[in-house]
């Protein structure tokens, strides 16, 4: 179950696509970050595998802390291993978890960082069994606002 994804919501092509070979890549590579977790309290293990447009990926795991709030989700820890290697041009992000019933989704707040290297770029949603379906940026953080936005002098 996918939808296509060699064209954006807005007609325009991406300017790298997203093959099933590199989409199973992807969801493989984000099940396997998944096994690094430290999610003590929620046991509630999530992977991300991080796809930048020179084809490198950066894997990433939640990383929970006893203090709750200082805890970080898959989708972010990859981004910061991204910029932190150099890279800050993303073309997509699969994220696995143990769910079945329905596709993991980045939170509100990894949306938001997702955000600030831009919205049209892939977000990979898988369920346990390998089935996935692909959104954009645009599409789970519509109306967003992001580093345009802001009046840079």
């Amino acid at each position: 179950m996918n939808e296509d994804p060699g064209v954006l919501n807005n007609g325009e092509s991406h300017d790298r696509a997203l093959t099933p070979d590199l989409i199973h890549s992807l969801v493989q590579k984000s099940r396997e970050a998944k096994a690094f977790a430290h999610c003590p309290y929620s046991r509630f293990p999530v992977g991300a595998a991080l796809l930048d447009r020179d084809g490198r990926i950066f894997l990433g795991c939640n990383v929970e802390n006893a203090c709750y709030t200082l805890g970080i989700c898959a989708e972010r820890t990859a981004i910061q291993t991204a910029v932190s290697k150099g890279s800050k041009n993303f073309t997509a992000i699969a994220v696995a978890s143990d769910v079945e019933e329905e596709f993991i989704t980045p939170c509100g707040a990894c949306r938001q960082v997702m955000r600030e290297f831009g919205s049209e770029w892939w977000i990979v949603l898988t369920k346990p069994s390998g089935s996935y379906i692909i959104k954009t940026l645009e599409d789970l953080l519509p109306f967003s606002f992001g580093p345009e936005k802001l009046a840079m002098k």
